[in-house]
């Protein structure tokens, strides 16, 4: 069936800009290539069409160009240059100019996963800035995607987001189906950071298999069909022997039909994905979320900044460690042995060539054992202190797993031992696939009638994992 276009609106007369020719259409705005005179540059001018102009259209275009000038510090948010008004009366945005062929290119050819990875966490990463900023994208999919000069993937498009105190308002929104989830499909919520996580997940998926998440090849594929296979969850398997079974379990956890079965955040997401990497052998792509206690820093904290650049730093991580070091809890114990030696067992002197007499001899060998069992016992009141202070600041452990199996999953809960700002729970399931980071204190195990379902839980620390939890296992009936 022959559908029909319209034709790209005028573009408008900007001051110190100059239209060279139309970049795309979309429903409510136009997007051109301008020359800015000065500086001189080539951007991008998304435009508003006359018809669609009202005042709440106008609102809604003002809102995205302050949320985009607020976020767009981020690397992997694209870059607002300016906004204004047109003179004949339509809104505009001057944004980086930056290229949309990911959103073709995974169509036409098989991605690879290192590469899907590495967009995902630097996207996940923009879109957990966002939501820090109480802000919901509400339009999470691959041609929001874009990629810079420098093949840098930025997440663009904020125009229908709205901020998370916002979010229960169920006046309806422009969606995209095929990444939508199912409760804002049914209408039960305009978005929130769960539907977020959903979103994220397909358009990951989707890059992956070169297709959204419920679309059946060969199949119909309409908005009804959508709608309905995602209201069962049961995505397409991806035709890809490459992709590893615990980044597919990820993705599926995170489009699970009810929202409390997903990982609590973004961030949750990527961090799964971030062992994903490990597992699969490549380096860990950079988390890139603001730090809480930047504003705080000072130029004698730079130093150790810079090795824990582009993540979260829970307060008092480095001033803590400079003062471990002032302090010096190893160093000063050790130095206090050896002034313990010399003070409380010193050794007899030679006196020059001359022999000793036997008793000389004995009295010298008592010495030494003496200094030995000194030594001893010094040193063994060293290493209990050492281990009692570590005992002190052990990563703390899952002690207690309760279960609860219904249907076809297992959900494994626990109590929260202590889990500092940046701690996280490693979560390993008895079907030997890639260990689980999350901070939410259950996971949820899809199962078959008849399965036995295991995991131990322990606790990292700063890349360390602390001692596991005694293994939890669950019988799913026949």
């Amino acid at each position: 069936m022959f559908v029909a276009r319209r034709l790209p609106s005028q573009p408008p007369t900007l001051p110190g800009f100059s239209h060279i020719h139309i970049l795309g259409s979309g429903g409510f705005a136009d997007v051109f290539l301008y020359e800015q005179n000065m500086p001189r540059r080539q951007v991008a001018v998304k435009v508003m069409l006359s018809e669609v102009v009202n005042d709440q259209v106008r609102q809604m275009f003002q809102a995205e160009a302050n949320l985009m000038a607020q976020l767009s510090a981020h690397p992997s948010i694209l870059t607002v240059y300016q906004a204004s008004v047109s003179s004949d009366g339509r809104p505009y945005l001057v944004m980086e100019l930056c290229s949309s062929a990911l959103s073709q290119r995974y169509r036409i050819e098989r991605l690879p996963v290192a590469e899907v990875l590495r967009i995902a966490v630097k996207i996940g990463s923009a879109i957990e800035t966002a939501h820090r900023a109480g802000v919901l994208h509400r339009d999470i999919k691959p041609s929001n995607i874009l990629l810079t000069a420098y093949g840098h993937p930025v997440l663009s498009d904020f125009g229908i987001a709205a901020t998370l105190s916002e979010s229960d308002d169920r006046e309806a929104v422009g969606m995209s189906i095929p990444w939508s989830a199912p409760e804002v499909l049914m209408d039960e919520t305009a978005g929130t950071v769960a539907s977020e996580v959903w979103a994220f997940a397909a358009t990951v998926y989707s890059l992956l298999a070169g297709r959204s998440p419920f679309e059946v090849p060969g199949d119909s594929n309409k908005s009804t069909d959508l709608i309905s296979r995602i209201n069962r969850a049961k995505p397409q398997p991806m035709d890809r022997n490459d992709v590893p079974q615990s980044l597919e379990r990820a993705l599926w956890r995170a489009m699970s039909r009810k929202p409390e079965n997903r990982q609590s955040s973004i961030l949750e997401l990527v961090r799964e994905l971030q062992a994903v990497e490990t597992e699969i052998g490549v380096p860990q792509t950079p988390v890139e979320v603001v730090m809480d206690d930047w504003a705080l820093a000072t130029v004698a904290d730079l130093e150790d900044r810079t090795r824990i650049r582009g993540g979260v730093v829970p307060r008092g991580t480095v001033s803590q460690r400079r003062r471990r070091r002032r302090t010096g809890e190893t160093t000063g114990d050790y130095s206090a042995v050896g002034t313990l030696i010399k003070e409380d067992a010193p050794l007899p002197r030679s006196s020059g060539t001359r022999p000793q007499d036997r008793g000389g001899r004995f009295q010298t060998i008592a010495w030494i054992l003496v200094a030995a069992a000194v030594l001893a016992v010094v040193l063994g009141t060293v290493a209990t202190l050492v281990l009692l202070r570590s005992a002190s600041s052990d990563i703390p452990m899952v002690t207690a797993i309760e279960t609860q199996v219904t249907d076809n999953t297992v959900e494994f809960t626990w109590s929260d031992p202590g889990l500092g700002a940046t701690d996280t729970y490693q979560v390993s399931t008895s079907d030997g696939g890639a260990p689980v980071q999350q901070r939410g204190t259950s996971f949820v195990v899809d199962a078959e009638p008849g399965d036995r379902v295991c995991i131990t839980v322990a606790v990292n620390r700063e890349g360390k994992t602390g001692m596991p939890s005694s293994e939890k296992c669950a019988d799913v009936p026949r």
